[in-house]
């Protein structure tokens, strides 16, 4: 029997920074030697999700989706374009897993921590979790709140916040809504791609990595889902799905 793991991600015709983690995530388990074929498939990109199982000679397929949040990617797009019944399809004598979304693992709670304390957040500081968010599918603000939810529940930080670019709470109220001098932003992005490092930025009038509004400091950390620690939470979700 030949095993292969597929790590299904979003990618991007706008910003090359996209792809990056993705990359890396399946060179390093390549190089481990787990698999006989670690592969990507990306919806915006090539090698694309809709034909990447059609070229990928495997009996047994893991499909570990490298999104955030559970919600409109994951449940409906990419089990439609690679033809998915479920967490589990028999297809033309190949066994196809199909994982939750690396976002979804309580592991990220402490990748979420570790980017905070990069840039400097401290036990006074107001930590936001920022999420990308959509009006298509509540659970992928779910996702988010219950990450948040396992930060704030360690009690070091003096305040854990959500907001999202694309629903409410908004980011453009973020300093209003912190009661902190100082508050650092995490993006719970899957790479420093166009919004984190482009839209975001922008919408902030935010200059080197930080900015200062009605006499708060936000200091803005990098994406979660570029830390490459992610590669142990993509091998823990194919791993349960034996």
């Amino acid at each position: 029997m030949t095993t292969a793991l597929v790590i299904a991600g979003h990618g991007s015709t706008k910003n090359a920074g996209s792809r990056k983690p993705i990359c890396a995530t399946v060179q390093e388990i390549r190089r481990r030697g787990l698999y006989d074929r670690v592969v990507c498939a990306l919806w915006k990109e090539e090698p694309h999700v809709s034909t990447r199982l059609d070229t990928l000679d495997a009996d047994d397929i893991t499909i570990v989706p490298y999104f955030m949040s559970a919600g409109y990617y994951t449940d409906n797009v990419i089990p439609r374009e690679m033809k998915l019944t479920g967490a589990l399809t028999l297809r033309d004598g190949k066994t196809i897993r199909y994982t939750p979304p690396i976002g979804t693992h309580p592991a990220m709670a402490n990748l979420m921590v570790q980017r905070a304390h990069e840039a400097g957040a401290g036990p006074a500081d107001t930590l936001v979790l920022l999420g990308h968010g959509t009006r298509r599918n509540k659970r992928s603000a779910d996702t988010i709140e219950a990450q948040a939810a396992r930060v704030r529940d360690r009690g070091i930080f003096a305040a854990v916040l959500t907001a999202f670019i694309d629903q409410d709470p908004h980011i453009s109220g973020v300093f209003e809504r912190a009661d902190t001098a100082r508050i650092v932003m995490v993006p719970y992005f899957a790479a420093d791609g166009w919004h984190v490092t482009e839209t975001i930025p922008a919408d902030l009038a935010m200059e080197s990595g930080k900015v200062e509004r009605d006499g708060k400091t936000l200091f803005y950390a990098g994406a979660v889902g570029s830390e490459p620690s992610i590669v142990e939470i993509v091998l823990e979700l194919a791993a349960a799905a034996k």
